[in-house]
């Protein structure tokens, strides 16, 4: 019985292991999963959302004056024997006790074009609030690329820490044996030591730098915790074009933050008439009916009859209250203003954006060849500088110097390609293609 229990402990102990071995192997994540992944769960594209939600409600909130407005109405009321009213309302004096029930219907005749602004108003309004979620999944996008790059960015120069700690423990090891066979000095030791710590102090450096690129795609991904990833290979993103004018053409179509102004300002604009036309006169319908029954304190006959019922219209025409309809005006006209020169400066902003995201683009497309033009060069040169030590005709100091250009080129050469990524991404943003 002892034996059976202690065979399930521990099978339940190593599925236990297998369990949180799994739930701990780093998930594999192309470009396109990854963006998937942050549009579907990110929280601020959610939050974009539910604000644009919240807008198209204010569209129904503004309609509904076009529509009846029908209340239910109970009135109850108990007197005191033989009194009457005495002052307060130009009403009838006579109190009775009572009890009435009834419905009331208002109705909105016109407004002469007042509540078809408010409504264009709010339409305009959820219009932008819709172009709020093109611009927050923009902005996730262009956070998911430009993690993810940097994630590549930072396995790339990981992996060329690791070969040169290797490669200087080889050079490391080759110097101390030939210190001891009295081929070289104690200082050519040093000088090979210090270069190792260089390249581990270099490799401590490029772990961090990749954890911290793993929680920073975590984040742009939406995730709360920082997890691994195993990252799949992009292909190189085309070159930038040579002009950046048909760039600029297509940023102030494409932008969905120019669209967004476009519509607050469009908005802002028919608020303004609907503020305007407070002066117009208000004229709207009034029903009333229902049952009553009214008598005196003494309970004798009804006075009145049992069932009521009251139609009619009233005009409501602005004739002064202080300057309040014409402060309303000018304050929205001023904001309406206000808006269009926002625009105008988003525009700007926009350009600026576009031409130094072609600028950044562009060079990084250019260093491609130079990084490998430069890495072929320096990796020529360190095999020179290693055979010259090797045959005594040069110092360990220009095998130094050698060892050191050859780690920044292939540093340079690995970061290249994932610099040049993360700059195409930021253009595409720019012109308004990341969506």
């Amino acid at each position: 019985m002892m034996v059976g229990m202690r065979f399930f402990l521990i099978l339940a102990a190593v599925a236990l292991l297998v369990g949180l071995a799994r739930a701990q192997a780093p998930q594999t994540l192309t470009l396109k999963d990854a963006e998937t992944i942050a549009l579907a769960a990110h929280p601020r594209i959610q939050a974009a959302s539910a604000t644009a939600l919240a807008a198209e409600k204010v569209i129904t909130e503004v309609r509904s004056a076009y529509y009846p407005t029908t209340y239910g109405n109970l009135t109850g009321v108990k007197t005191q024997t033989g009194t009457r009213l005495a002052t307060g309302y130009l009403a009838a004096s006579n109190v009775y006790d009572r009890y009435a029930d009834g419905l009331v219907v208002s109705q909105l005749v016109t407004d002469f074009g007042r509540t078809a602004k408010l409504s264009q108003t709010a339409e305009l309004q959820a219009s932008s609030q819709r172009e709020g979620i093109v611009v927050s999944r923009a902005d996730v996008l262009l956070g998911v690329d430009q993690a993810y790059f940097r994630t590549m960015k930072a396995q790339a120069v990981l992996t060329v820490a690791e070969q040169t700690v290797n490669e200087r423990q080889v050079v490391t090891n080759r110097v101390e044996a030939l210190a001891k066979a009295k081929l070289k000095s104690g200082l050519d030791v040093s000088f090979a030591e210090v270069n190792l710590g260089q390249a581990e102090l270099l490799l401590v450096a490029a772990q961090n730098d990749l954890k911290a690129a793993y929680a920073d795609l975590s984040l742009a991904l939406g995730f709360p915790d920082r997890r691994q990833f195993i990252l799949t290979e992009e292909p190189l993103p085309p070159a930038p074009p040579q002009e950046v004018e048909a760039l600029l053409t297509e940023a102030f179509s494409q932008r969905p933050e120019l669209a967004r102004q476009r519509f607050t300002a469009q908005s802002a604009h028919a608020f303004e008439l609907a503020e305007r036309d407070l002066w117009f006169p208000t004229i709207s319908s009034l029903a009333n009916l229902g049952l009553v029954q009214v008598g005196d304190t003494t309970g004798k006959t009804k006075v009145f009859r049992r069932s009521y019922a009251a139609g009619g219209f009233n005009v409501a025409i602005p004739v002064f209250n202080g300057k309040l309809f014409s402060a309303r005006h000018a304050e929205a006209r001023f904001r309406a203003q206000a808006e269009e020169r926002r625009l105008r400066d988003d525009e700007n902003k926009v350009a600026h954006e576009v031409q130094v995201a072609w600028l950044d683009a562009l060079t990084a497309y250019r260093r491609l060849d130079l990084t490998a033009k430069i890495l072929t060069q320096a990796t020529q040169a360190l095999k020179l500088a290693d055979a010259r030590y090797r045959m005594g005709l040069s110092s360990i100091v220009e095998l130094q110097q050698a060892q050191l250009n050859q780690t920044q080129a292939a540093i340079d050469q690995a970061s290249a390609k994932y610099d040049y990524a993360a700059r195409a991404a930021a253009l595409n943003y720019a012109v308004g293609l990341l969506r």
